[in-house]
């Protein structure tokens, strides 16, 4: 078997793999470009199987959240192993046009051709995809009890930002969440929006005791199985619909990348984010989070789908 499909086969849920395809599109950055390819044909078949699975009835006696959950991973290592095994074609057509920025005469080496070609990849084949926005007076999901895995820091209630600091936000965070997209199969510009939404765009990140950072941009609360350092603040929580005050305690980690991978295997290690592993609409995206009970603020969704798909997103993109 050849290294390139070797890579491309390992589990869909490793966190590892985007790293390694950005070691190799600096080494070695025709056969980067080719894995690279290959990666986004398995993300369109696996745009395929879902249309087929959300088209099949699934309210057997075996459903349920689990099950689907498990289907879910299975469906996207299929698709990737089908878009190396057996391709449809579309690798080696976006292979093609991207064939140009990689001239023998280009400095692949550096990161700004990296950056280029990871940003025309997204352009051109993962661009924000959102069906819409929210319909006023449109069915809510009934506020949930916030959990201790996953709950909103209460700051989240601005959707936009002066450019300069958007730009300067999904700057830093960008290669953390492309690594973060390889192990959930979502794009990462809805993982960054997600974390401007929680953070303000990093305006408003958590604080520690001593006003140290605590690299926190997704809200996640110190439950029973946080090990590690915790941030005490206030947060807002909404209790049927009523926001209220109180104390909790949050994840302290020590680097964006971290915080990052902590979020992402959170989503995809809970049967109940099952409906966002592998989700490419936007706003089903939001939905999804809000109906796993991700938060808590009844608008949540909402606020989610408009930084997804506002300008000041797309506009910051367009510069890392």
């Amino acid at each position: 078997m050849k290294s390139t499909d070797a890579v491309n086969n390992r589990l869909v849920l490793d966190p590892a793999a985007a790293a390694d395809l950005r070691v190799k599109l600096r080494q070695d950055p025709q056969a980067g470009l080719k894995q690279a390819a290959q990666q986004f044909e398995g993300m369109l078949l696996h745009l395929m199987l879902k249309s087929m699975r959300d088209a099949t009835p699934s309210d057997g006696l075996l459903d349920s959240q689990e099950s689907r959950f498990f289907t879910t991973i299975g469906d996207q290592q299929l698709a990737q192993n089908l878009a190396v095994q057996a391709p449809l074609g579309f690798a080696k057509l976006i292979e093609k046009q991207m064939a140009a920025q990689i001239s023998p005469g280009s400095e692949l080496a550096g990161n700004a051709s990296l950056d280029s070609l990871r940003q025309s990849l997204l352009t051109r084949y993962a661009a924000p995809v959102v069906s819409g926005p929210a319909r006023p007076g449109g069915q809510r999901v009934p506020a949930e009890p916030a959990v201790n895995q996953a709950a909103p820091t209460g700051g989240a209630a601005n959707t936009a930002a002066p450019l300069p600091g958007a730009r300067a936000f999904v700057d830093r965070v960008w290669p953390h969440a492309v690594e973060a997209a390889a192990m959930t199969g979502v794009p990462p510009h809805f993982l960054v929006a997600h974390s401007a939404l929680e953070s303000g765009w990093g305006k408003r990140e958590i604080r520690t005791a001593d006003g140290s950072p605590s690299y926190n941009l997704f809200g996640i609360k110190a439950g029973r199985g946080w090990s590690g350092p915790t941030a005490e603040v206030q947060t807002t929580e909404f209790v049927n619909g009523v926001a209220q005050s109180e104390r909790a305690k949050f994840r302290v980690y020590g680097s964006y990348a971290e915080a990052f991978r902590d979020y992402a295997t959170l989503l995809s290690s809970k049967p109940r984010f099952s409906g966002v592993i592998g989700q490419q609409d936007g706003l089903q995206f939001a939905r999804s989070l809000q109906q796993a009970g991700y938060a808590t603020d009844p608008m949540y969704a909402d606020k989610l789908v408009r930084i997804i798909g506002g300008p000041t997103l797309r506009q910051a993109l367009a510069v890392v």
